[in-house]
């Protein structure tokens, strides 16, 4: 079985990521071009890059775990149903997880629209 272990949460490194300094501000030596001096194994530090990869990480585990479907159903002996079913569960918590955040970025907007000025 895997050993599993959460690491603590960093919230420096966490900002440093972002470009921001700790009261949330942008940070000026990355507000100018913060996704375009990084490559595409560097953190971007915007959010368009990381929802970008988020989804491209969703549609590859469905991907995969409709190759796995199609193998087991023509009864390949290297693919397990186990296997399989674990498939099925990771990419049904990444497709949720995905919604969730267009649901609460939907809402955001929403709200933000409905500010008064």
């Amino acid at each position: 079985m895997n050993d599993l272990r959460i690491k603590p949460f960093d919230i420096q490194a966490a900002l440093d990521r972002a470009g921001l300094r700790a009261d949330g501000t942008p940070r000026p030596d990355r507000a100018a071009g913060a996704g375009a001096v990084a490559g595409p194994s560097a953190p971007a530090g915007n959010f368009r890059s990381a929802m970008t990869d988020a989804l491209q990480s969703v549609s590859q585990s469905q991907l995969e775990t409709e190759r796995l479907q199609r193998e087991v159903t023509l009864d390949n002996p290297s693919v397990s149903l186990e296997q399989t079913v674990l498939s099925m569960q990771k990419s049904q918590i990444g497709f949720q997880a995905a919604l969730q955040v267009r649901n609460r970025l939907a809402q955001a907007y929403t709200d933000i629209m409905n500010m008064q000025v």
